[in-house]
């Protein structure tokens, strides 16, 4: 899914019902709805990570996307979790709070390989 500034590459994880969502771009009030409809698509997942490492921008609006998806995906007994992080998309994560709620892994490779989200 893309628009002219912001795009959602997804693909399968490698344990069952976890899915990998790659963002690139700027995520913000015109460009939100895309990610909202790419996560939409993949309720009901029991893991998702969002890959942030292509992410340059991330406004209010996005961050409240991904925090509704976290809240719907905790609700449906999954996860959604964060990979990538970079400023100043991680500074508005930590300075709104949000970072604390979220799990965090500095890369995608290093979220897959965690132990401990199990599959």
């Amino acid at each position: 899914m893309t628009s002219e500034r912001f795009a959602v590459t997804a693909e399968s994880g490698p344990q069952p019902g976890s899915v990998v969502l790659s963002l690139a771009g700027e995520l913000d009030h015109d460009t939100a709805d895309t990610l909202r409809t790419a996560l939409e698509e993949r309720n009901g997942a029991v893991r998702i990570v969002v890959d942030c490492e292509g992410l340059s921008f991330c406004d209010s609006t996005g961050l409240n996307v991904l925090l509704r998806a976290r809240l719907q995906a905790l609700e449906a007994g999954g996860r959604l979790e964060l990979a990538g992080l970079h400023p100043p998309v991680s500074r508005m994560f930590e300075i709104t709070g949000a970072r604390t709620v979220f799990q965090v892994y500095d890369n995608v490779a290093e979220a897959l390989t965690d132990r401990r989200a199990g599959g």
